[in-house]
């Protein structure tokens, strides 16, 4: 299965967010803590250039701690900071003015020396649809500004937002790139609700979800289905699940597209506990 979304909006945006970054001092990079870099858009590397970033792994409380700890020492090993947040309630937010001010100590340090009085930030965030990017700023903003919504493309325009007096922020829609090159991007990004449900086969899906958690998390998937064992058949599998969930058509068929639709839910509100999607350069660190 093929898994592209990218509406004119974003295109528009992605000029947009060219347009502006030159009015900026930093760029935040929201990324999802379930798939740190697939939740990268690409695209965003060759927008933004050298301009100063720092990486927010936001929605740490759904993600693997000890993989995400893995990934910031990742992504610092290659030059970025970042730190793990979790916006919705406001946890590791301190830490995002701190990193900021050590990023562009060196350029408050010209100014003041120029007897130019340093001026409140002025950030731009940046991240791929449903990454949390409005809630941060409403609460880096300590009120609700940004329109936010547990679905993709919630966010169509830019607008500045004041953070007290220390930041100036810059919301932007959420931008998916033109192509998924890697399939087991578009899988995750699907996964985790960054594309719109009525795009895709949630079934596909589902399957996706069952053989990561079978290869990775075994134990959780068991418990939270009731199985003794795994079964290798995904008709199999969908059966079982099908079943314990009440799923039933007249006759007592399965009804394959509620059971679909009951295991993404499942992976999306953490039932099965913490878990990160991302691990295959991990690996190689």
């Amino acid at each position: 299965m093929s898994i592209q979304w990218f509406p004119g909006h974003m295109a528009k945006a992605r000029r947009q967010v060219t347009e502006k970054l030159k009015l900026v001092d930093i760029v935040f990079e929201l990324v999802d803590a379930r798939i740190p870099l697939s939740s990268r858009n690409p695209m965003i590397e060759e927008i933004i250039g050298q301009k100063p970033r720092l990486i927010l792994i936001n929605k740490a409380d759904m993600a693997d701690p000890n993989k995400t700890k893995e990934w910031i020492s990742y992504f610092e090993k290659k030059g970025v900071r970042a730190v793990a947040i979790n916006s919705e309630k406001g946890s590791g937010l301190q830490q995002i003015q701190k990193e900021t001010m050590n990023i562009l100590s060196e350029k408050w340090d010209r100014m003041r020396s120029r007897g130019i009085r340093p001026r409140a930030v002025r950030a731009m965030i940046v991240g791929i649809p449903n990454v949390g990017k409005s809630t941060l700023i409403n609460r880096l903003a300590k009120k609700n500004i940004a329109q936010t919504g547990n679905r993709p493309g919630v966010t169509k325009a830019q607008q500045w937002i004041k953070a007290g007096k220390e930041m100036e922020l810059l919301d932007t829609p959420g931008i998916l790139w033109p192509k998924f090159e890697d399939p087991e991007v578009g899988y995750r990004l699907a996964l985790t609700g960054a594309i719109k449900d009525n795009l895709l086969n949630l079934q596909d899906i589902a399957i996706y979800a069952l053989r990561f958690l079978e290869t990775y998390y075994p134990d959780r998937l068991k418990e939270r289905y009731g199985m003794d064992e795994i079964p290798q058949d995904p008709v199999a599998l969908f059966n079982h699940v099908g079943k314990k969930r009440g799923c039933l058509m007249t006759g007592g068929e399965i009804d394959y597209d509620k059971t679909a639709d009951i295991i993404v839910r499942d992976v999306r509100n953490v039932q099965f506990g913490p878990i990160t999607f991302d691990l295959e350069h991990l690996d190689d660190e």
